[in-house]
Parts: C-alpha cells; sequence; structure tokens
C-alpha cells in the first residue's frame, strides 16, 4: 500500500531523492528549480503560494513526488479560473485556498510527477486522494497544469476535468541556419520578417549571448532591472526577486542563456531562457526603454538561431501571443486538469471546458493556416 506524505518546504525531500526521481533534464522539476523559488521568498508565506509537495512512500521508500502549491489567489498560473472564483463569490462560497500543481510562474508544459515507476500505478493513488487532502486543508479545488496529454489522460474520471488551450512553438526541421529556415517561408512573409531583423541592426543594436557560468553578477543585476521594469510598465512589480535568478545561475548554470542587447555598448534590454537538452524555453524579459522590433529580435530571433547551433529541436518562447505564428511559431495544444469539491459546481463547469474544447480545436486549426511557411 501506498502512503501520501504532504511537507511545506523542498528540503525535507532533499536534492538527491528528489533528482533521482524527476531526472535533472527538463529543468522547471528540478529540485535547484523549485528549491530557488523557496529559499529566494519568490514562493511561501506572504506571496499566496504556499509549497506543500507530495511524497508517495512504499515501505518508507520515497518512489514519487509531485509539486503542490496551497493558493490564495490564481495569480502565476497561465490558467485562467478568475470566473470560476467570481462564480463561488456568487453564491458566498470560498473558492481560496485551492490546491494547484504547477511550475510557479511557469507556463511550461512538461512533467509535473517524478518517478521510476509506471505513471499508471501512481496517479491513482494520487488521484484518490486529492479529496482527503483538499478536506484537510479546506481548498475548493485542485487543477494541474501544463503537464503531458497523458498524465492528464490518467488523471480524468467523471468528477476530474480536463481543459484544452493553446500555445505557439518553434521546431527545428533540420535547419543548417536562419537562412535556411526562412526558405520555408512565402517570399512577402520573408521579405517582412527581414525587414523587421534589419530595424533592429540600424538602430545600432548588437546582440550578445551568454551561457549561464558566463553570466556574471554585474550582467544579472542588469538583467534583473529590465525585468522589474517591463512588470512596473503595467502596474506592478515582478514574482521573482533577485536571489531567485542568482540561485539559479549558481546551483543549474548550464541551463541558462540569456541574450542581452547593447546599443553603444550598454546592456538595454535581455532575454533570459532556460534549456533543457531538446527544448529551449523562453521565460523572462526586460529592458530600459522601446526599440522598435527589439523584442521579436531578442526573444524570438535570436532564440531560433540558437535552437538551429545547438541542434535543439524545439523552442517554447512563452505563453499566449498570436503575433508569434506570423514568426513561424506553430500552434500546439496544452493541457490541465481540474477537480473542483463542491458538487454543484462540477457540472456547468464541465459543460464549460467541452464547449471552450470544441471552440480551441476550432481556433487552432484556423491559426494553423496563418502560418507563414509556403503551400508545400
Amino acid at each position: 500500500m501506498l502512503d501520501i506524505v504532504l511537507t511545506d518546504n523542498i528540503e525535507s525531500i532533499g536534492p538527491k531523492i528528489w533528482n533521482k526521481l524527476c531526472g535533472t533534464d527538463y529543468p522547471f522539476l528540478r529540485y535547484e528549480f523549485l528549491h530557488a523559488l523557496e529559499q529566494s521568498g519568490s514562493v511561501g508565506k506572504g506571496t499566496g503560494w504556499l509549497p506543500l509537495h507530495l511524497s508517495l512512500k512504499d515501505g518508507g521508500e520515497t518512489v514519487a513526488v509531485m509539486p503542490i502549491y496551497l493558493k490564495q489567489h490564481s495569480y502565476g498560473e497561465y490558467v485562467f479560473d478568475w470566473a470560476w472564483a467570481d462564480a463561488y463569490s456568487r453564491y458566498d462560497l470560498e473558492y481560496y485556498p485551492k490546491l494547484v500543481t504547477s511550475i510557479p510562474f511557469t507556463p511550461a508544459y512538461g512533467p509535473r510527477i517524478g518517478t521510476r515507476q509506471p505513471l499508471d500505478t501512481i496517479i491513482p493513488t494520487i488521484r484518490d486522494a486529492i479529496p482527503q487532502i483538499a478536506a484537510k486543508l479546506n481548498a475548493s479545488s485542485w487543477h494541474g497544469l501544463f503537464a503531458p496529454k497523458e498524465t492528464i489522460e490518467q488523471f480524468v474520471t467523471h468528477e476530474i476535468m480536463p481543459r484544452l488551450g493553446c500555445q505557439y512553438h518553434w521546431f527545428n526541421h533540420g535547419y543548417r541556419d536562419f537562412d535556411h529556415f526562412l526558405e520555408r517561408f512565402n517570399s512577402r512573409k520573408r521579405k517582412n520578417l527581414r525587414k523587421e531583423r534589419k530595424k533592429v541592426s540600424d538602430q545600432g543594436v548588437e546582440l550578445r549571448t551568454y551561457s549561464g557560468r558566463d553570466i556574471s553578477d554585474a550582467l544579472l543585476h542588469r538583467f534583473y532591472h529590465f525585468y522589474q521594469i517591463t512588470y512596473l510598465k503595467r502596474g506592478r512589480k515582478g514574482y521573482l526577486t533577485p536571489e531567485f535568478f542568482t540561485l539559479l545561475r549558481d546551483t543549474m548554470p548550464d541551463h541558462l542563456v540569456l541574450v542581452v542587447a547593447y546599443v553603444n555598448d550598454q546592456a538595454v534590454a535581455g532575454a533570459l531562457s532556460l534549456r533543457s537538452k531538446t527544448t529551449l524555453y523562453g521565460r523572462y524579459w526586460g529592458c530600459l526603454e522601446e526599440y522598435d522590433s527589439l523584442h521579436f529580435e531578442t526573444c524570438y530571433y535570436q532564440g531560433i538561431e540558437f535552437c538551429i547551433r545547438e541542434e535543439l529541436e524545439r523552442f517554447d518562447p512563452g505563453a499566449q501571443g498570436e503575433h508569434k505564428i506570423q514568426r513561424g511559431f506553430e500552434p500546439i495544444e496544452t493541457w490541465s486538469v481540474h477537480w473542483l469539491q463542491e458538487p454543484g459546481f462540477r457540472e456547468p463547469i464541465a459543460r464549460f471546458l467541452n464547449e471552450e474544447e470544441e471552440m480551441m480545436r476550432e481556433q487552432i486549426a484556423e491559426l494553423t493556416t496563418w502560418l507563414p511557411f509556403k503551400n508545400d
């Protein structure tokens, strides 16, 4: 019989056990990434993200782990349920706290359970325990975000509902260089993209790429300044602390890629990505001032060039943004799964999710026709 244990800090599980079960290639499920969030104060008391990580034990041996957070809001998730919270409040019900299995502030799909055993032997135990965990913590619901579709399918029951979303990813079809990639474009779209890149160079902008081990304290401090300024322009503070980025650089440098834009040898913008052996994940962006097309160059085109040089298979540039399609990023499905404690809300939300999925599939099919590639 498998026993479930919840812990309010990842240190109690430790890097040896966590990384043995989760591996170290997918950066966001690494112990070092999640520990950096906790140690830096980016999650924890006062943030609305309280860690409650799940361990599954067999005779005292930990055989699976899964990140869980007790949430007091829906910020930093990128699967939007604000309308659900509003509906609860209309009936004088509390939607928060809720339970979320996700990577905080990270809409990158990937594994959410670390185990050496088949998932179909692990997920039923977790799935059956969710109502008891929620009841104990007075949580309204549980949400598993950006998990692989095969994981989602094993969680789904008549009470646990799947939800379809959409992102835009670039795929490497054996390109030799950026021009080889552009050969797939129709002539008008190819010309537009080249004009966009020329605008950046015509403004005297130079782009430099640094790996994690080459990112100095001064450069990291400068990047964090850009990151915070970009959030402040939207009227709020960035979620992540400077210590978080320093910890990433110090504990998992091989995963970090920083593109910095310079004008007159002064850094004016930057984009920090993480990588695995197969994928580049565009994550954090900031700029000191606006330059025409600089965001596209720094966040997208430099990332594509990096993937081609490093022979990576995929570039996930982050959530949202239909403008990515005309730049060669293809619509893809993303999935989440949702369980609600209150039976009266399950049927209307299930009906909504079914209708939303139908509309989303139609939207993905339509968006695919917007791609800039030649018909062949």
